[in-house]
C-alpha cells in the first residue's frame, strides 16, 4: 500500500528573513533604549529626549537596510560567481565533474558502485544543481536575497525601537532611565521567545541571552550618562 507523503516544514525555510528580523528588532530594542536611558540619565529634558529617541529610529532603520543590502549583496556575487565557475567546470570537463560528486558520495557512506550510480543519475537529471546542492551547500532555501532582508531588518528596527520610545510618552519624570531599561528588557525577553518559537528552538537561552546584552547595554548608558549631570536641552 502507498503512504500518504506531505511536505514538511521546516526552520531552514524561515532563516533568511527570520535572522534579518531578529537582527532589527534587537538592535531597534536596545540601541533605542539605550540611546533614551542615557541622555535621560544625563538630565535631559523630554523634548530632547523624545528627538534622540526618534532620530535614532530612523537612522538605525536606514543604517540596518542598508547594511542588510550591502552584505546580502555581497554573498549574492560570491553565489553567482561560484555558479558560473560551476557552470564551466561541468561544461569544460564533464567526467572530472562526475567523478568529483561520486567522492562526494563516497564521503557521505555511500560505497563505491552506488555513488558511481547516484552521481549518474543526478547528473543526467540537473548537473549543475547537484553541484551546487552537495559541493558548494547552496540551496535555494540559503539563497541570497537582499532586498527582502533589508525590508525585514529596517521594519524589525522600526517596530522594535517604537516599543522604547513610547515609554518616553509614558514616563515623564526622573525614573525614566529605569522604566525605560525595564519595559525594554521585556521586551527584549518576548522577541527572544518568538524568535526560538519562530525557529522551532528552545525558548530559555534566547530569553537569556537577549535580555543580558540588551541589560548590559542599557546599564552601561545609563553609567556614561549619569556622568553628566547638566540637562542637554
Amino acid at each position: 500500500m502507498r503512504r500518504d507523503t506531505h511536505r514538511e516544514t521546516h526552520s531552514v525555510a524561515r532563516i533568511g528573513w527570520l535572522r534579518a528580523a531578529i537582527l532589527g528588532a534587537n538592535d531597534g530594542i536596545v540601541s533605542t533604549a539605550s540611546l533614551i536611558a542615557g541622555v535621560a540619565a544625563a538630565g535631559a529634558a523630554q523634548p530632547s529626549i523624545l528627538l534622540t529617541g526618534i532620530a535614532g529610529l530612523v537612522a538605525g532603520a536606514m543604517s540596518m537596510a542598508a547594511g542588510e543590502y550591502v552584505s546580502v549583496s555581497s554573498q549574492g556575487d560570491a553565489e553567482k560567481a561560484d555558479i558560473a565557475k560551476e557552470r564551466h567546470e561541468l561544461a569544460t570537463d564533464p567526467e572530472f565533474e562526475l567523478e568529483e560528486l561520486t567522492q562526494i558520495y563516497q564521503e557521505r557512506g555511500l560505497d563505491r558502485p552506488l555513488a558511481e550510480q547516484v552521481a549518474a543519475q543526478l547528473t543526467a537529471h540537473n548537473a549543475l544543481d547537484s553541484h551546487l546542492r552537495d559541493e558548494l551547500g547552496l540551496t535555494h532555501h540559503m539563497k541570497a536575497r537582499p532586498v527582502q532582508a533589508a525590508v525585514a531588518s529596517a521594519a524589525s528596527f522600526t517596530a522594535g525601537a517604537a516599543l522604547p520610545l513610547l515609554v518616553v510618552f509614558l514616563d515623564t519624570g526622573s525614573s525614566l532611565p529605569w522604566t525605560v531599561s525595564g519595559a525594554s528588557i521585556v521586551f527584549l525577553a518576548i522577541l527572544g521567545a518568538l524568535g526560538a518559537w519562530a525557529g522551532n528552538a528552545p525558548m530559555l537561552r534566547p530569553v537569556l541571552r537577549v535580555t543580558f546584552w540588551g541589560a548590559f547595554a542599557m546599564a552601561l548608558t545609563i553609567a556614561i550618562g549619569s556622568l553628566f549631570e547638566a540637562p542637554l536641552g
